[in-house]
């Protein structure tokens, strides 16, 4: 079982930036990729941003050039670096986990960003 713990998000104007952090702890578990999702009400939850534990990363669109996802795989750790945030940023984000030992993926419970002036 993989835990995933979140902190950073909050709230922020336009054009401002945000880090979100996820750290991931649990027993006997082999994390091959992280990353950010979002979601807003009414919506699908989806992918912001991926990192694989060879460091490959993806990008929804919509976040190319702003978001920066790093981590340091032998800490189990995945951070979120938006810059130039802009009002449809505003979403609960969500940190995920795949775990290649066991075939599963993890969620945290999320942290909320609110982008306003």
């Amino acid at each position: 079982q993989v835990q995933l713990e979140e902190s950073g998000g909050g709230l922020a104007q336009p054009g401002e930036s945000l880090r979100l952090s996820c750290a991931a702890s649990g027993s006997s578990f082999r994390i091959w990729l992280m990353g950010w999702y979002r979601q807003v009400p009414g919506k699908e939850r989806e992918m912001v941003a991926t990192l694989t534990a060879r460091g490959t990363a993806n990008y929804a669109e919509a976040v190319k050039g702003r978001f920066t996802i790093f981590g340091e795989s032998a800490k189990n750790e995945v951070f979120l670096q938006m810059n130039t945030l802009k009002a449809e940023d505003t979403a609960v984000y969500y940190c995920y986990a795949y775990d290649s030992g066991s075939g599963s993926s993890f969620w945290g419970q999320g942290t909320r960003v609110t982008v306003s002036s």
